[in-house]
């Protein structure tokens, strides 16, 4: 998709604007806390996607006024389309004149991809940050995937209150071979897709960071899951069954364990991705310039892969992204990403400079400009 035109309406601490972006890279900069990120939080809303800052819908209306609106004028699915979004406090919805119920809506129209400062944890913090990369991408990917991943869920809460609560009602045990069976049904679906999708996000990442480290380093992202013993690789060949049958013994071996601790200790919600460059972990010996530039290949894979499924380019943002990286690096995203309508913000206009093709504005107070 291709923004062509926004607006927006009291919206935080943005209360007019009206954007005319171009169609390849737009930078947006400025001082802190001027709204640049706002402006990222509200074209991202338009992808169908909550805030990816965990904003509750009230946050986004500009202190003292009644409503937010937002409205973009867009190219997508090879026509031009339109859509509103308006917060009063409660949202309403359109899309070319008509009403939308869900911001489900919107998804698989307005796909996007977004890097902002907090996907840092994704290396700083334990491996439900990474779980949670590929589930998000993959419930765009596969709408059938949301629900899978929402039955394990259930069925694994109710496995885990079995495990707790049999050392009081001996009579509760029974039941494990019953939830045993359904976790590894659904889990043995769970992690045929996500090995699957790691492998393909991998080999798109590997060269994406190729081109951004000018071939200095070799990325390799791999899915590790706990059915299988550490050293031994998962197999993208396996299928569904073959997967289900792995966590179904997994879980049968390590029932006396998930007695004594009260919860399930083998499956997808203990699984990982692992990033190492040359052979080392980044997560443990990556530079801070290293994890980002890690972070922000598996975003853009992430775009690509979205990009072939949905049949035309994600929108990619990207907040704050050229701090602690080199010129090498920085070039490569100012110019090398591909067809994809890019927003990028950032605080340094000698950042920037490098950039051969684009729009650059500046923001401040809420108000944008377009430089020349």
């Amino acid at each position: 998709m291709i923004f062509k035109k926004l607006e927006l309406r009291n919206f935080r601490n943005i209360e007019n604007l009206e954007m005319l972006p171009g169609e390849k890279v737009n930078i947006i900069c400025g001082e802190n806390a001027q709204g640049k990120t706002n402006l990222m939080e509200a074209l991202w809303l338009f992808t169908g996607a909550k805030s990816f800052r965990q904003t509750k819908d009230s946050e986004f209306i500009r202190f003292g006024e009644e409503k937010a609106e937002l409205k973009a004028d867009f190219f997508a699915e090879h026509r031009e389309q339109n859509a509103e979004i308006t917060f009063a406090p409660g949202k309403s919805m359109k899309k070319n004149g008509i009403d939308i119920k869900s911001s489900a809506e919107y998804a698989g129209t307005c796909g996007g991809v977004v890097f902002s400062p907090s996907h840092m944890n994704l290396f700083r913090d334990g491996p439900k940050e990474r779980r949670k990369l590929a589930d998000t991408s993959l419930c765009q990917l596969y709408p059938k995937y949301i629900s899978v991943l929402s039955d394990y869920n259930k069925v694994l809460l109710q496995r885990n209150t079995v495990l707790k609560d049999a050392k009081y009602h001996s009579g509760l045990i029974d039941m494990l071979d019953i939830y045993d069976e359904q976790l590894a049904r659904l889990g043995g679906s769970i992690i045929r897709t996500r090995v699957n999708y790691c492998e393909k996000l991998g080999e798109k990442a590997a060269e994406i960071y190729k081109g951004m480290s000018g071939d200095r380093e070799k990325f390799l992202a791999e899915y590790k899951t706990t059915v299988l013993p550490e050293d031994e690789h998962a197999d993208s060949s396996l299928s569904t069954a073959d997967w289900a049958e792995k966590l179904w013994n997994a879980l049968r071996e390590n029932r006396n364990y998930d007695f004594e601790h009260g919860s399930t200790s083998i499956g997808p919600h203990r699984d990982d991705i692992e990033v190492t460059l040359d052979g080392m972990p980044v997560r443990s010996f990556g530079s801070q310039g290293q994890q980002r530039s890690c972070i922000l290949s598996l975003k853009l894979g992430e775009a690509k892969m979205l990009g072939e499924a949905m049949g035309e380019p994600p929108l990619i943002l990207l907040d704050d992204v050229m701090s602690e990286l080199d010129s090498l690096r920085r070039d490569y995203i100012l110019n090398s990403i591909g067809e994809s309508q890019i927003f990028l913000t950032c605080c340094d206009k000698e950042l920037f400079a490098g950039l051969e093709e684009g729009k650059v504005f500046h923001m401040e107070k809420g108000k944008i400009t377009c430089l020349p």
